[in-house]
């Protein structure tokens, strides 16, 4: 019995001790966690890092003076007559100066970049680490993600390797390289902080958040996980922010890179419809069983979506066997499909599932949408928006008067030497009337090339004018 007792006692005093065992907090294992140094990476990785000075020629004193004594929208004639006396001599050009990043992807010279760091440039040098120089050309952008890939003579550089940013989790380590305010060389970290962040720069927006400090000059630097690859193209910040920097992701990347080095240039795959995100009110009438999935709202006619049979009220719920959420999830994939490829598009038309095959056509540089909106030229270099009561009360025309505001005119085109102006009235295309964008690129598409276009403009209360172009 005594030794009964004893034994109790101590299976007793083995649990108190078990149970009383410090357990490892969360915050013990996040330190543990924690590299011991960066350094071996950094030294590993810097030599293909390089700095980017680019110069370029800002042409008639730049955006100051347009801003000031450009084209106003509107009646500017007074102006002109103001500020002669003052300004009666064209502004001269001037040359800018500006510093960003890159990193070496080939040992024959190949390096990634973004567009807007080498955009316009008449001048691209690039600085190695150990402070060699060469001239760089560019090999090939795709502004749509900002994307860039110039050259170098040299041969035996040492290049990084690219990861898939797929496999980069959330809070886990990265370092971002590059030249921050010209500072050669800066090495800094920080965890990924999200990801699919759109920022609303392009239709491709699928960012990498991260808290690694980036600031302006690290645009283009490479950002590398543990392993010293890339995962991200550093190209954004938040201004007002401090640890929030943006990148694009390497899986986007890879691709445009690959293609700017086989053929200099990007095609993306493309359907021919527009779509917007199915929400539960559409999910309900369309007896869809979630809120995944994208509704098409729009067919574009000679497209291969229009080719395929898909209607206008289907829901794509999947492209071959990747599930579809969203309208981004469905823009991204489409575009990251070869040109002429056939896929199959998995719909819900009238409650029923079915899938569709597709074979992708080559997305146009503006898509029809675009093109029928205020946001694009024509091809003459107008453009338009549709009037309404309070810009036709604004430039003196009768309450009530339908057509297309001219709001811009791109420089050297045929609309730039018209005589036509910010704030006219265009009313008929070749004697049929226009009203919308739509409408009147729909007219302009039926005029054969080397055919005569005649524009009927209103200028004010009363002045009737016909232009004439050759398409």
């Amino acid at each position: 019995m005594k030794h009964t007792k004893q034994i109790r006692a101590l299976v007793l005093v083995m649990f108190i001790s078990l149970v009383m065992a410090p357990v490892p907090s969360l915050a013990k294992k996040a330190a543990q966690m924690i590299p011991a140094s960066f350094s071996d990476l950094a030294k590993e990785a810097k030599p293909a890092v390089v700095n980017i000075q680019t110069v370029k020629t800002i042409q008639g004193g730049g955006r100051v003076f347009q801003h000031f004594f450009g084209q106003p929208f509107g009646n500017r004639e007074g102006l002109e007559e103001f500020f002669a006396p003052f300004f009666n001599q064209q502004p001269q050009d001037r040359k800018e100066q500006s510093l960003g990043s890159g990193f070496i992807i080939s040992k024959d010279g190949y390096i990634v970049t973004n567009n807007h760091v080498i955009k316009d440039a008449d001048e691209i040098k690039v600085i190695l680490h150990d402070k060699q120089e060469y001239d760089a050309a560019i090999v090939g952008t795709d502004p749509m993600t900002d994307l860039a890939l110039i050259k170098v003579e040299a041969k035996d550089l040492q290049p990084l390797k690219f990861g898939r940013s797929s496999g980069a989790k959330i809070g886990s380590w990265v370092v971002a390289i590059g030249s921050p305010f010209g500072l050669e060389q800066t090495v800094t970290a920080g965890i990924i902080s999200a990801k699919g962040r759109i920022l609303g720069s392009g239709p491709y927006d699928d960012f990498i958040q991260t808290d690694a400090s980036i600031n302006p000059g690290n645009s283009g630097g490479p950002l590398l996980n543990m392993d010293g690859e890339v995962i991200g193209i550093n190209t954004a910040i938040v201004r007002s922010g401090q640890g929030i920097g943006f990148a694009i992701p390497s899986d986007l990347a890879m691709n445009i890179i690959d293609q700017l080095i086989d053929t200099q240039q990007v095609s993306r795959g493309w359907m021919g419809v527009a779509i917007q995100n199915v929400t539960p009110e559409l999910a309900e009438y369309y007896g869809i069983k979630d809120t995944g999935g994208v509704y098409v709202a729009k067919v574009y006619e000679d497209n291969p979506a229009y080719e395929a049979g898909i209607k206008p009220g289907d829901v794509i719920i999947a492209i071959n066997d990747k599930k579809i959420d969203t309208s981004r999830d469905l823009t991204i994939t489409v575009a990251n499909l070869k040109v002429n490829e056939t896929v199959d598009v998995t719909l819900v038309r009238e409650g029923q599932e079915k899938i569709v095959k597709v074979t992708l056509g080559e997305r146009p540089d503006q898509d029809p949408e675009t093109l029928a909106s205020s946001d694009a030229f024509d091809g003459f270099g107008f453009k338009f928006r549709p009037v309404d009561e309070q810009i036709a009360s604004r430039l003196g025309y009768p309450a009530g008067i339908k057509g297309l505001i001219v709001t811009e005119i791109k420089p050297g085109t045929q609309a730039e030497n018209s005589g036509v102006r910010p704030g006219d009235l265009l009313m008929e295309l070749n004697r049929q009337r226009v009203t919308s964008n739509e409408e009147y690129l729909s007219l302009l598409d039926r005029i054969e090339k080397g055919r005569i276009a005649q524009l009927l403009f209103r200028r004010g209360n009363s002045h009737v004018f016909v232009v004439r172009f050759e398409k």
